[in-house]
């Protein structure tokens, strides 16, 4: 499995930063981090710092023709888009790769987790 996150502009790499943290940012950089930890195959692209790959998935290029990009974050898995809108729950990360759900309910705190993008 492998699932590509296509993010809206963010001040970083993953808009967990800034005064005013989004709880969404940070839960969704904290299942990434997790789930990566755990082999699974998860790209996030940054519209803002990362361009290109918005233009190379022609589906997402489309969808931000047609939509703007109040479209995004749009998820990809395997090729196709399974998500727009809004960050993958996540109950849908553990669906989409086999795993079981506590693998993310019952993770550590976030403040101990490095949740930066290397």
């Amino acid at each position: 499995m492998k699932l590509e996150i296509y993010d809206p502009a963010l001040c970083c790499s993953t808009g967990v930063c800034g005064p005013d943290v989004d709880p969404e940012l940070t839960r969704i950089a904290t299942d990434i981090h997790i789930l990566q930890q755990n082999k699974q195959d998860i790209q996030r692209y940054n519209l803002a710092q990362e361009p290109e790959p918005f233009v190379q998935q022609a589906e997402i290029g489309e969808l931000m023709e047609k939509e703007g990009t109040d479209i995004l974050p749009v998820s990809v898995l395997n090729g196709k888009v399974v998500k727009t809108n809004a960050y993958p729950s996540r109950e849908e990360l553990c669906e989409w790769f086999g795993l079981n759900r506590d693998l993310l309910e019952n993770r550590a705190s976030p403040s101990h987790i490095d949740i930066s993008i290397k």
